[in-house]
């Protein structure tokens, strides 16, 4: 909790250069897209149909690229080259909900601050001019210029590359993230149900599902091997051999993105868990400046065929595995992604402002990030061996199906599956490893 504090403190220390350095990157890019200002609506809460209450509030990313504010909706920035930015702070005067307070000397010191009372009062502060609208809110839809393709690719491309301040708010999630991590193992050790876990999770990240960056996977055994598994069953196992869990935490909306795989016993199951942590850190330490992430993707594909043949779960070498396509039947997804303000963060496969698309890997549709890494850039790292029934049922019906040891598979399937996830910051030297920095400092 200290580091934690420490962590925050450092986050406002740093706040003023972020803001002068967005300002830069958002001139450029309105220079180049030829705007003369961008109004940024927070977004609006979206009602339940047939029903008055709200689902939870995601704000715009791009408003939160410059603000710290996660429950304030309706608000509007407004950015001109030049000009300090303008935000309207929605503070409405509600007996129904609890308002927000009022605004924070060390953020609002940066922005020429209007409290707005009713939606929609910004739109008397929109200077003239030719001015883009970035956002979803239904009040935008009568804007003509909304989400303007030559402005979004390069906003999302300067977002790709962390400042400072974005980097210190991830290296807190990252503490809070590992804090949750390890409640979590503690509760699946003690016997803990998949909803046990989970609640456990929560409370040692001190919020609830709305407050977490995407919805935790918290799977038992062969639950594992589902890979966005949903559920979180309330019945506990007799006694569950394997434990994957995919979860995380914000700091002022930043994101850490993490997984572990834990066996109960020694054994075959562990010694898979250990093989692929072996090959992830391996990958982590090769996420440098100049790599392009396609090749590190591959490079995954080929310590997985390998880690299959050596536990004897393949009958043929390494690269008979992926050449064939058999090493994407236990690990059918993508190596990782960029990750910030949104788990899976933008501009993963784009190679410049007019959006072109950087392919993939033939045989490697899911893959979410193309790109060749920079300075800067966070990303994740996150390797997988399943036993996937579907997928090896195909795979058994097909007439390369001796290249599989089926009795190793039946063995080892009802673990389900391994996945370890960092999140890793490139650098023109050795890689900071965000995740295992956080596992070490708790």
């Amino acid at each position: 909790m200290e580091g934690e504090a420490a962590g925050l403190e450092a986050v406002r220390a740093l706040y003023a250069d972020h803001v002068t350095r967005q300002q830069a990157a958002w001139e450029e890019a309105m220079a180049e897209a030829q705007y003369d200002a961008v109004v940024v609506h927070a977004g609006s809460p979206l009602v339940s149909f047939l029903d008055d209450y709200h689902y939870a509030f995601r704000p715009n990313p791009h408003f939160l690229a410059w603000l710290p504010l996660t429950h304030h909706p309706e608000s509007v920035l407004i950015v001109r080259p030049g000009h300090k930015p303008v935000l309207y702070y929605y503070q409405p005067d509600d007996y129904w909900h609890l308002p927000p307070t009022d605004p924070e000397p060390w953020w609002a010191d940066h922005f020429e601050v209007r409290i707005e009372r009713e939606p929609g009062e910004w739109h008397q502060g929109v200077p003239v001019g030719r001015e883009a609208y970035l956002g979803d809110a239904p009040e935008l839809e009568a804007e003509d210029d909304r989400n303007p393709p030559a402005l979004l690719h390069r906003l999302h491309l300067a977002r790709t590359r962390k400042t400072p301040y974005e980097i210190e708010c991830m290296r807190v999630a990252s503490r809070i993230g590992v804090r949750c991590h390890r409640a979590a193992e503690a509760t699946f050790r003690d016997g803990g149900s998949e909803y046990d876990i989970h609640q456990a999770y929560l409370a040692a990240g001190r919020t609830d599902d709305a407050g977490l960056p995407y919805p935790s996977i918290v799977a038992l055994d062969r639950h594992g091997a589902v890979l966005h598994y949903q559920e979180r069953s309330r019945r506990a196992p007799e006694r569950a051999g394997a434990f994957l869990i995919d979860a995380g935490a914000t700091c002022h909306a930043y994101c850490s993105d993490i997984t572990r795989t834990y066996a109960r016993d020694e054994g075959e199951f562990a010694g898979l868990v250990e093989a692929m942590d072996v090959l992830q850190r391996k990958l982590c330490a090769a996420t440098v400046a100049g790599t392009d992430y396609r090749e590190l993707h591959l490079r995954a594909h080929g310590g997985v065929a390998e880690i299959l043949a050596d536990a004897g779960i393949v009958n043929c070498d390494a690269a008979t595995t992926v050449a064939t396509g058999l090493s994407s039947v236990f690990y059918p997804h993508g190596l990782g992604h960029y990750i910030g303000l949104q788990t899976h963060d933008v501009a993963g496969l784009i190679a410049d402002a007019s959006g072109r698309e950087i392919p993939r890997p033939t045989g490697h549709p899911f893959l979410r990030l193309t790109r060749t890494l920079e300075a800067g850039n966070v990303v994740t790292i996150e390797p997988g061996l399943y036993f996937i029934d579907s997928l090896l049922e195909q795979w058994r019906s097909g007439p390369r199906r001796d290249l599989v040891n089926w009795d190793r598979v039946e063995a080892l399937a009802p673990f389900g599956g391994i996945r370890i996830e960092d999140d890793v910051v490139v650098t023109e030297g050795k890689p900071e490893n965000l995740t295992r920095d956080a596992f070490a400092a708790a």
